[in-house]
């Protein structure tokens, strides 16, 4: 009877979700008006635009990286104040059914990646001399939506 006994590694259940690891892929600062932009900021409200991208690509049968693309500028006045981009990535390892995985690549995996771009965002504009940039919360289930859609009618474009 001992035989029969599956062993434990194969009784547990693998977790539908693994962070192997997160990284910065790329990472980057242009200042190209310093050191007078630091004086404008005396007397300027700077003008700050935030652009936020996410992409998956499969890595092997259940191995995928998610990329979370920050693109983050300043403008005090009529000059550039920073020019900041930031690539931060993970690699997951996913066991969910197929239907499954767009929606966690694309949803789940950023929520998770977030918190800590989030915190190399305010630092590194802090460090470059800046106010911090303080992202507030995403909503990645409207980002998913919006990209469905936009694919969606792409599809129906190509197909009239």
């Amino acid at each position: 009877m001992a035989d029969e006994q599956t062993p434990a590694a194969e009784q547990q259940p693998q977790a539908p979700l693994t962070i192997n690891s997160q990284y910065v892929k790329d990472l980057s600062l242009e200042v190209p008006h310093a050191p007078g932009i630091f004086g404008e900021l005396q007397s300027a409200q700077p003008d700050i635009n935030i652009d936020i991208t996410v992409n998956a690509r499969q890595l092997t049968e259940n191995a995928y990286e998610v990329t979370l693309g920050i693109n983050t500028n300043c403008k005090v006045g009529e000059h550039v104040g920073f020019i900041m981009e930031l690539l931060y990535a993970g690699m997951f390892t996913l066991h969910v059914p197929e239907e499954h995985r767009s929606a966690i690549l694309l949803i789940e995996c950023p929520r998770l990646l977030f918190p800590f771009a989030r915190n190399i965002v305010a630092d590194v504009t802090r460090d470059g001399g800046f106010p911090p940039v303080m992202l507030g919360i995403v909503d990645f289930v409207q980002m998913y939506q919006n990209r469905a859609k936009a694919e969606q009618a792409s599809a129906t474009e190509k197909t009239e």
